[in-house]
Protein backbone atom coordinates (compact mmCIF):
# COMPACT_ATOMS: atom_id res chain seq x y z
CA UNK A 1 0.00 0.00 0.00
CA UNK A 2 2.02 2.97 -1.31
CA UNK A 3 1.15 6.22 1.02
CA UNK A 4 2.95 8.82 0.11
CA UNK A 5 3.63 8.88 -3.86
CA UNK A 6 -0.84 9.17 -3.85
CA UNK A 7 -1.84 12.70 -5.55
CA UNK A 8 -4.53 12.49 -2.51
CA UNK A 9 -1.66 12.36 0.02
CA UNK A 10 -1.07 16.35 -0.78
CA UNK A 11 1.48 16.54 2.03
CA UNK A 12 -0.39 15.33 4.70
CA UNK A 13 1.24 16.04 7.89
CA UNK A 14 0.18 13.14 9.71
CA UNK A 15 -1.22 9.45 8.53
CA UNK A 16 -1.85 7.17 11.60
CA UNK A 17 -2.73 3.61 11.48
CA UNK A 18 -4.69 2.66 14.66
CA UNK A 19 -5.20 -0.93 15.64
CA UNK A 20 -6.43 -2.75 19.37
CA UNK A 21 -6.65 -6.60 19.05
CA UNK A 22 -9.11 -7.02 22.21
CA UNK A 23 -11.65 -4.32 21.09
CA UNK A 24 -10.86 -5.63 17.18
CA UNK A 25 -10.04 -1.78 16.35
CA UNK A 26 -8.98 -0.93 12.80
CA UNK A 27 -8.59 2.82 11.89
CA UNK A 28 -6.73 5.24 10.32
CA UNK A 29 -6.58 9.05 11.27
CA UNK A 30 -5.05 12.24 8.61
CA UNK A 31 -4.07 14.87 9.64
CA UNK A 32 -3.84 17.05 6.70
CA UNK A 33 -2.87 20.84 7.78
CA UNK A 34 -3.15 22.49 10.78
CA UNK A 35 -1.71 26.07 9.68
CA UNK A 36 -5.09 27.80 10.80
CA UNK A 37 -5.22 25.47 14.36
CA UNK A 38 -6.06 22.02 15.21
CA UNK A 39 -6.88 19.60 12.90
CA UNK A 40 -11.23 18.88 13.28
CA UNK A 41 -13.16 16.56 11.68
CA UNK A 42 -15.44 13.84 11.92
CA UNK A 43 -14.62 10.06 12.26
CA UNK A 44 -16.80 7.97 9.91
CA UNK A 45 -17.66 4.01 10.36
CA UNK A 46 -17.45 2.11 6.84
CA UNK A 47 -17.19 -1.44 5.49
CA UNK A 48 -14.86 -0.66 2.87
CA UNK A 49 -14.16 -3.32 0.40
CA UNK A 50 -10.43 -2.96 1.40
CA UNK A 51 -7.75 -0.87 3.24
CA UNK A 52 -6.61 1.03 0.42
CA UNK A 53 -10.24 2.45 -0.18
CA UNK A 54 -9.58 3.13 3.70
CA UNK A 55 -6.59 5.09 3.31
CA UNK A 56 -7.93 6.71 -0.19
CA UNK A 57 -11.04 8.30 1.95
CA UNK A 58 -9.12 9.45 4.76
CA UNK A 59 -7.05 11.44 2.42
CA UNK A 60 -9.62 13.39 0.73
CA UNK A 61 -11.69 13.97 3.66
CA UNK A 62 -9.15 14.90 5.70
CA UNK A 63 -7.64 17.43 2.54
CA UNK A 64 -11.75 18.18 2.21
CA UNK A 65 -11.76 19.56 6.02
CA UNK A 66 -8.96 21.82 5.56
CA UNK A 67 -10.35 23.34 3.07
CA UNK A 68 -13.90 23.58 4.24
CA UNK A 69 -12.76 24.83 7.67
CA UNK A 70 -10.37 27.39 6.02
CA UNK A 71 -13.61 28.77 4.12
CA UNK A 72 -15.77 28.91 6.43
CA UNK A 73 -13.23 30.58 7.99
CA UNK A 74 -12.72 28.88 11.59
CA UNK A 75 -9.49 28.64 13.50
CA UNK A 76 -9.51 24.88 12.59
CA UNK A 77 -6.87 22.92 10.71
CA UNK A 78 -8.18 20.03 8.58
CA UNK A 79 -8.39 16.26 9.32
CA UNK A 80 -10.67 12.66 9.26
CA UNK A 81 -10.72 9.89 10.60
CA UNK A 82 -11.90 6.19 9.43
CA UNK A 83 -12.87 3.24 11.79
CA UNK A 84 -13.02 0.57 9.71
CA UNK A 85 -16.15 -2.42 9.93
CA UNK A 86 -19.44 -2.60 9.52
CA UNK A 87 -21.59 -0.57 11.75
CA UNK A 88 -24.41 -2.99 12.42
CA UNK A 89 -22.03 -5.11 13.57
CA UNK A 90 -18.77 -3.87 15.29
CA UNK A 91 -20.00 -1.34 17.45
CA UNK A 92 -18.76 -1.26 21.27
CA UNK A 93 -17.83 0.78 23.82
CA UNK A 94 -14.70 -0.71 24.27
CA UNK A 95 -14.17 0.10 20.85
CA UNK A 96 -14.78 3.23 20.86
CA UNK A 97 -12.46 3.93 24.28
CA UNK A 98 -9.69 2.45 22.43
CA UNK A 99 -10.13 4.97 19.57
CA UNK A 100 -10.61 7.60 22.34
CA UNK A 101 -6.83 6.49 23.46
CA UNK A 102 -5.76 6.63 20.00
CA UNK A 103 -6.76 10.18 19.90
CA UNK A 104 -5.67 11.25 23.14
CA UNK A 105 -1.84 10.06 22.07
CA UNK A 106 -1.96 12.51 19.20
CA UNK A 107 -2.47 15.26 22.44
CA UNK A 108 -4.76 17.53 20.23
CA UNK A 109 -2.75 17.86 17.08
CA UNK A 110 -6.29 16.06 15.95
CA UNK A 111 -10.36 16.90 16.99
CA UNK A 112 -12.82 14.03 15.91
CA UNK A 113 -16.51 14.75 15.66
CA UNK A 114 -19.51 12.45 14.55
CA UNK A 115 -19.64 11.17 10.34
CA UNK A 116 -21.16 8.60 8.92
CA UNK A 117 -22.39 5.79 11.28
CA UNK A 118 -20.83 7.54 14.23
CA UNK A 119 -23.36 9.26 16.87
CA UNK A 120 -23.20 11.87 19.65
CA UNK A 121 -23.34 8.71 22.05
CA UNK A 122 -20.15 7.01 19.99
CA UNK A 123 -18.21 10.32 21.06
CA UNK A 124 -19.20 10.74 24.32
CA UNK A 125 -17.58 6.99 24.96
CA UNK A 126 -14.46 8.70 22.91
CA UNK A 127 -14.76 11.30 25.31
CA UNK A 128 -14.16 9.21 28.22
CA UNK A 129 -10.58 8.43 27.19
CA UNK A 130 -9.80 11.67 25.37
CA UNK A 131 -11.07 15.58 25.79
CA UNK A 132 -10.35 16.07 21.64
CA UNK A 133 -13.58 15.22 20.63
CA UNK A 134 -16.33 17.68 20.02
CA UNK A 135 -20.11 17.74 19.17
CA UNK A 136 -20.89 16.44 22.45
CA UNK A 137 -24.69 16.25 23.72
CA UNK A 138 -24.59 19.02 26.09
CA UNK A 139 -22.55 21.41 24.18
CA UNK A 140 -23.06 21.56 20.65
CA UNK A 141 -24.71 18.15 20.12
CA UNK A 142 -25.66 16.53 16.94
CA UNK A 143 -24.40 18.93 13.97
CA UNK A 144 -26.76 17.08 11.03
CA UNK A 145 -29.47 19.84 11.37
CA UNK A 146 -26.84 22.89 11.10
CA UNK A 147 -25.50 20.81 8.02
CA UNK A 148 -28.78 20.30 6.69
CA UNK A 149 -29.42 23.92 6.73
CA UNK A 150 -26.50 25.13 5.12
CA UNK A 151 -27.31 22.90 2.31
CA UNK A 152 -30.36 24.01 1.68
CA UNK A 153 -29.10 27.88 2.05
CA UNK A 154 -26.73 26.31 -0.44
CA UNK A 155 -29.45 25.45 -3.06
CA UNK A 156 -31.10 28.50 -2.60
CA UNK A 157 -27.86 30.33 -3.55
CA UNK A 158 -27.53 28.62 -6.77
CA UNK A 159 -31.04 29.01 -7.65
CA UNK A 160 -30.40 32.55 -7.21
CA UNK A 161 -27.57 32.90 -9.06
CA UNK A 162 -28.40 30.79 -12.28
CA UNK A 163 -32.43 31.74 -12.51
CA UNK A 164 -32.25 34.90 -10.78
CA UNK A 165 -34.77 34.02 -8.06
CA UNK A 166 -35.01 31.61 -4.83
CA UNK A 167 -38.05 30.31 -4.83
CA UNK A 168 -38.01 26.43 -4.46
CA UNK A 169 -41.83 26.13 -5.22
CA UNK A 170 -42.63 23.53 -8.01
CA UNK A 171 -38.84 22.73 -8.11
CA UNK A 172 -37.47 18.82 -8.51
CA UNK A 173 -34.86 17.86 -6.73
CA UNK A 174 -33.49 14.48 -6.56
CA UNK A 175 -32.09 13.50 -2.89
CA UNK A 176 -29.37 10.69 -3.13
CA UNK A 177 -28.76 9.07 0.45
CA UNK A 178 -31.46 9.64 2.79
CA UNK A 179 -29.19 9.86 6.30
CA UNK A 180 -29.42 12.01 8.79
CA UNK A 181 -28.39 14.89 7.41
CA UNK A 182 -30.13 14.40 4.41
CA UNK A 183 -33.86 13.59 6.60
CA UNK A 184 -33.30 17.66 7.74
CA UNK A 185 -32.92 19.14 4.01
CA UNK A 186 -35.75 16.75 2.60
CA UNK A 187 -37.79 18.60 5.20
CA UNK A 188 -36.76 22.05 4.67
CA UNK A 189 -37.16 21.44 0.53
CA UNK A 190 -40.56 20.15 1.54
CA UNK A 191 -41.49 22.91 3.81
CA UNK A 192 -40.61 25.16 1.05
CA UNK A 193 -42.54 23.53 -1.87
CA UNK A 194 -40.06 21.49 -3.48
CA UNK A 195 -40.92 18.10 -5.24
CA UNK A 196 -38.58 15.60 -4.19
CA UNK A 197 -37.25 12.01 -5.99
CA UNK A 198 -35.68 9.76 -3.22
CA UNK A 199 -33.36 6.77 -2.86
CA UNK A 200 -31.25 5.03 -0.67
CA UNK A 201 -29.59 1.63 0.09
CA UNK A 202 -31.89 1.54 3.70
CA UNK A 203 -35.57 0.93 2.49
CA UNK A 204 -36.40 2.06 5.95
CA UNK A 205 -35.09 5.67 5.67
CA UNK A 206 -36.83 5.79 2.04
CA UNK A 207 -40.20 4.66 3.53
CA UNK A 208 -39.79 7.55 6.38
CA UNK A 209 -39.47 10.44 3.39
CA UNK A 210 -41.68 9.23 1.38
CA UNK A 211 -44.58 9.03 4.27
CA UNK A 212 -43.27 12.49 6.12
CA UNK A 213 -42.40 14.78 2.99
CA UNK A 214 -44.84 13.19 -0.02
CA UNK A 215 -41.69 12.15 -1.54
CA UNK A 216 -41.29 9.61 -4.64
CA UNK A 217 -38.86 6.59 -4.29
CA UNK A 218 -36.86 5.29 -6.99
CA UNK A 219 -34.14 2.91 -7.82
CA UNK A 220 -30.19 3.29 -6.76
CA UNK A 221 -29.62 4.12 -10.48
CA UNK A 222 -32.40 5.66 -11.71
CA UNK A 223 -31.72 8.44 -9.75
CA UNK A 224 -29.19 9.82 -12.20
CA UNK A 225 -31.56 9.86 -15.57
CA UNK A 226 -34.51 12.07 -13.93
CA UNK A 227 -35.68 15.72 -15.02
CA UNK A 228 -34.99 17.49 -12.15
CA UNK A 229 -33.99 20.89 -11.83
CA UNK A 230 -31.26 20.20 -8.92
CA UNK A 231 -29.42 16.34 -7.89
CA UNK A 232 -28.53 16.58 -4.30
CA UNK A 233 -26.01 13.78 -3.59
CA UNK A 234 -26.05 13.31 0.02
CA UNK A 235 -24.49 9.51 0.09
CA UNK A 236 -21.01 8.70 -0.04
CA UNK A 237 -18.40 10.66 -2.72
CA UNK A 238 -17.98 10.32 -6.33
CA UNK A 239 -21.28 9.85 -7.60
CA UNK A 240 -20.38 12.78 -10.35
CA UNK A 241 -17.88 10.92 -12.51
CA UNK A 242 -17.66 9.57 -16.07
CA UNK A 243 -20.58 7.58 -15.83
CA UNK A 244 -22.88 9.28 -14.33
CA UNK A 245 -22.41 13.00 -15.99
CA UNK A 246 -23.84 12.29 -19.25
CA UNK A 247 -27.08 11.06 -17.66
CA UNK A 248 -27.94 14.37 -15.61
CA UNK A 249 -29.97 16.45 -16.63
CA UNK A 250 -30.15 18.89 -13.66
CA UNK A 251 -28.63 22.16 -13.90
CA UNK A 252 -27.13 22.17 -10.11
CA UNK A 253 -26.31 19.98 -7.97
CA UNK A 254 -25.73 20.70 -4.62
CA UNK A 255 -25.78 18.26 -1.75
CA UNK A 256 -24.12 17.49 1.41
CA UNK A 257 -21.85 14.63 0.67
CA UNK A 258 -18.23 14.56 0.74
CA UNK A 259 -16.08 14.67 -2.44
CA UNK A 260 -18.95 14.34 -4.86
CA UNK A 261 -16.87 14.76 -7.98
CA UNK A 262 -14.74 11.54 -8.38
CA UNK A 263 -11.84 13.29 -10.46
CA UNK A 264 -11.02 16.85 -10.11
CA UNK A 265 -11.59 17.26 -14.21
CA UNK A 266 -15.12 16.45 -13.70
CA UNK A 267 -15.85 19.94 -12.25
CA UNK A 268 -14.61 21.65 -15.69
CA UNK A 269 -16.80 19.19 -17.92
CA UNK A 270 -19.74 19.23 -15.65
CA UNK A 271 -19.23 23.32 -16.18
CA UNK A 272 -18.97 23.28 -19.88
CA UNK A 273 -22.50 21.21 -20.00
CA UNK A 274 -24.06 24.54 -18.25
CA UNK A 275 -24.58 22.70 -14.80
CA UNK A 276 -24.07 24.80 -11.56
CA UNK A 277 -22.28 23.16 -9.04
CA UNK A 278 -21.94 23.93 -5.29
CA UNK A 279 -18.29 22.87 -3.58
CA UNK A 280 -18.92 20.23 -1.57
CA UNK A 281 -17.56 21.54 1.23
CA UNK A 282 -18.36 25.03 1.06
CA UNK A 283 -22.13 24.08 0.84
CA UNK A 284 -21.83 21.05 3.98
CA UNK A 285 -19.44 23.14 6.24
CA UNK A 286 -22.50 23.81 8.31
CA UNK A 287 -21.85 21.06 10.61
CA UNK A 288 -18.68 22.05 11.43
CA UNK A 289 -19.73 25.57 11.68
CA UNK A 290 -21.97 24.38 14.83
CA UNK A 291 -19.23 22.03 16.20
CA UNK A 292 -17.05 25.38 16.05
CA UNK A 293 -19.11 27.39 18.50
CA UNK A 294 -19.04 24.35 21.12
CA UNK A 295 -15.33 26.54 21.81
CA UNK A 296 -16.51 29.54 21.65
CA UNK A 297 -14.81 31.27 24.83
CA UNK A 298 -18.49 32.90 25.12
CA UNK A 299 -19.94 29.25 25.32
CA UNK A 300 -21.85 27.64 22.57
CA UNK A 301 -24.46 29.62 21.33
CA UNK A 302 -27.14 27.97 18.57
CA UNK A 303 -28.00 31.67 17.50
CA UNK A 304 -24.52 32.65 16.88
CA UNK A 305 -23.73 28.82 15.02
CA UNK A 306 -26.87 30.05 12.99
CA UNK A 307 -25.89 33.04 11.39
CA UNK A 308 -22.84 31.79 10.63
CA UNK A 309 -23.89 29.22 9.16
CA UNK A 310 -26.01 31.74 6.98
CA UNK A 311 -23.16 32.72 5.52
CA UNK A 312 -23.05 29.57 3.24
CA UNK A 313 -25.19 31.96 1.15
CA UNK A 314 -22.47 34.47 0.74
CA UNK A 315 -19.26 32.56 0.33
CA UNK A 316 -21.40 30.46 -2.93
CA UNK A 317 -22.70 33.42 -4.28
CA UNK A 318 -18.94 34.87 -4.31
CA UNK A 319 -17.88 31.84 -5.70
CA UNK A 320 -20.78 31.77 -8.85
CA UNK A 321 -19.53 34.84 -9.74
CA UNK A 322 -15.98 33.95 -9.58
CA UNK A 323 -16.56 31.28 -11.57
CA UNK A 324 -18.52 33.30 -14.31
CA UNK A 325 -16.35 36.06 -14.41
CA UNK A 326 -12.77 33.65 -15.01
CA UNK A 327 -14.58 31.19 -16.77
CA UNK A 328 -13.22 28.14 -14.46
CA UNK A 329 -15.26 25.84 -12.58
CA UNK A 330 -16.62 26.65 -9.30
CA UNK A 331 -14.41 23.61 -7.52
CA UNK A 332 -11.57 25.33 -8.35
CA UNK A 333 -12.11 28.77 -7.74
CA UNK A 334 -13.22 27.17 -3.88
CA UNK A 335 -10.00 25.85 -3.77
CA UNK A 336 -8.50 29.09 -4.48
CA UNK A 337 -10.20 30.82 -2.01
CA UNK A 338 -9.13 28.11 0.54
CA UNK A 339 -5.56 28.11 -0.40
CA UNK A 340 -5.13 31.96 0.12
CA UNK A 341 -7.06 32.13 3.33
CA UNK A 342 -4.72 29.17 4.60
CA UNK A 343 -1.76 31.18 3.59
CA UNK A 344 -2.51 34.36 4.70
CA UNK A 345 -4.90 33.69 7.74
CA UNK A 346 -8.08 34.31 8.92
Amino acid sequence: MAVFNRVDFDNHEQVVFCSDKESGLRAIIAVHNTNLGPAVGGCRMWDYASDDDAVVDALRLSKGMTYKNAVARLPFGGGKSVIIGNAKEIKSEQLFRAFGRQLERLNGSYYSAEDVNITCDDVAIMNKETNYVLGLEGKSGNPSPFTAYGTFLGIKAALQHQRGHQDLSGIKVAVQGLGAVAYGLCKHLHDAGAILFVTDINQVAIDRVVNDFAATAVGIDEIYDLDVDVYAPCALGATVNDATIPRIKATIIAGCANNQLAESRHGEIIREKGILYAPDYVINAGGIINVYYETAPEGYSAEASNKHVEGIFKTLTEIFSRSEKEQKSTHLIADELAQEIIKNGL
